[in-house]
């Protein structure tokens, strides 16, 4: 199968710098599901160095979009990675990171991230254009290598697929909680900063993170989280999607550098930048 390229809707949005703005959304969700978040607790680093496993893992997936010719050589190093991942859930069921369930969750955490991410803070999306996002991402989950049997046939059936897993299947994992500790406790001081610089950047700081973090996942998960969300704040937070949406003028004359992942650079200078879209 040949991988995702320029004249793909997922290559035009996902290295798209203003998604970050929905913060650790796919991260969240992924530890949600128990098996997943059994796995990280007891065969990764996350606890002892979040950020740092989370920028590792950030490049290879998206390089499984933007890799272009590579692109399933390192989807299948991302699957390899995952092969020693299993063990017993505390109720004595096994799991393995592989098992093609958890494994689609994972992707599918990355799918809505992206979906949602475009229609909050870039542009909305068609009908169509989902359904052709979720086509491609059925190329992309083929650079992995892994068996698509938990993989709806098409987007409605994703749709379906998705209420479900929110509202049936996902937890308060521990991995999931600590996940979302800062949300509630404020942000770790870094060693670097002084004790007192840092009650003073905490303030805004732990305002902008808790607002984008808990901001940016479903209601679902906020609630099974225990995480606080009002009325005002939901208020606040379309506010700012729409402020950053009606910026799409001016973002689109901005370089490079500041528009796009690196990944993504690398990709448009070696096959071509993604065609103009008409305006929705």
């Amino acid at each position: 199968m040949q991988p995702l390229g320029p004249d793909s809707l997922t290559w035009r949005f996902f290295g798209d710098n203003r998604a970050l703005l929905a913060g650790p959304r796919a991260g969240i969700l992924q530890l949600m599901l128990p098996s997943l978040g059994q796995g990280v607790m007891e065969h990764s680093v996350f606890f002892s160095d979040t950020f740092g496993r989370l920028k590792r893992s950030a490049g290879p997936i998206l390089n499984t979009v933007y890799g272009g010719s590579e692109a399933a050589r390192t989807g299948k190093r991302v699957r390899d990675y995952h092969v020693n991942i299993k063990g017993d859930m505390p109720g004595g069921e096994r799991y393995h990171a592989l098992d093609p369930e958890t494994y689609f969750w994972a992707h599918a955490t990355f799918l809505d991230h992206l979906i949602y991410s475009t229609e909050t803070f870039m542009r909305p999306l068609t009908d169509a254009e989902k359904q052709r996002i979720y086509e491609e991402s059925k190329t992309w989950y083929a650079m992995y290598g892994v068996s698509d049997r938990a993989m709806p046939e098409d987007w409605p059936a994703f749709q379906v697929y998705w209420k479900r897993m929110l509202n049936e299947r996902l937890s308060a994992h521990k991995s999931a909680t600590y996940s979302v500790g800062y949300a509630k406790k404020g942000l770790p001081r870094p060693r670097q900063i002084p004790e007192g610089a840092w009650k003073v950047l905490s303030l805004p700081l732990n305002a902008v993170a808790r607002f984008l973090t808990v901001g940016g996942l479903p209601p679902e998960a906020r609630d099974v989280l225990g995480l606080r969300w009002s009325r005002a704040d939901e208020r606040r937070y379309q506010r700012f999607a729409e402020l950053v949406r009606s910026l799409g003028d001016l973002w689109s004359v901005l370089p490079d550098v500041v528009k796009y992942s690196a990944p993504a650079r690398k990709a448009f200078r070696r096959d071509g930048r993604p065609a103009p879209l008409p305006r929705p």
